[in-house]
C-alpha cells in the first residue's frame, strides 16, 4: 500500500488548517506558501472536503477554507480515505460481503483481513490534535 500525493498533501491541507485555525478563513494561497503545494493542486483537493462537510468555504474579499469541528475530531483514516478511496490491501476487503470465488478457501485472507484492520485502527487513532500536540504546534508543520 502506498499514499499517494493527493492523501499526503489532503492532510498536508487538513493540518495546515487545524494549526491556523483560529485566524479565521483561510486562503489557499497561504497554505500553498506555508506548505509548498501548488494552488492549482489544492483547488483540486478542497471540493471533496468542502462537499464531504470537513471544510466549510466562504468566497470573495477575506475568503478561503476553515475546518468545521476541532482537529481533535478528525482522523488521519478519514481524511486519507476521502482522498485516496479504500485503503484495503486487496481488493476482496473493498466490500463488506466479500464476494470472490476463493472466500472459502484462500490461505491468505485472513493475514490480509488482519493488515486492513492494523492500518484503520492506526490511522483512525490518530488526530489532527495528536499530530500538532506530537510537533509541540511549533512552526508550520509539514508532512
Amino acid at each position: 500500500m502506498r499514499i499517494s500525493t493527493k492523501g499526503r498533501y489532503t492532510l498536508r491541507l487538513m493540518l495546515d488548517l487545524a494549526l491556523h485555525r483560529n485566524d479565521g478563513y483561510i486562503s489557499l494561497k497561504d497554505i500553498s506558501e506555508r506548505q509548498d503545494i501548488s494552488k492549482k493542486y489544492l483547488e483540486q483537493i478542497v471540493p471533496a472536503l468542502t462537499k464531504s462537510g470537513m471544510l466549510k468555504a466562504n468566497r470573495g474579499y477575506q475568503g478561503g477554507y476553515m475546518l468545521t469541528k476541532s482537529p481533535e475530531n478528525y482522523t488521519a483514516g478519514d481524511i486519507i480515505r476521502l482522498a485516496e478511496g479504500s485503503l484495503a490491501p486487496v481488493p476482496c476487503l473493498d466490500f463488506e460481503v466479500n464476494s470472490c470465488p476463493r472466500a472459502d478457501i484462500c490461505m491468505t485472507f485472513d493475514m490480509w483481513k488482519g493488515l486492513y484492520e492494523v492500518i484503520n485502527n492506526y490511522l483512525d487513532g490518530i488526530t489532527l490534535q495528536d499530530l500538532i500536540d506530537r510537533n509541540n504546534g511549533a512552526g508550520d508543520y509539514v508532512i
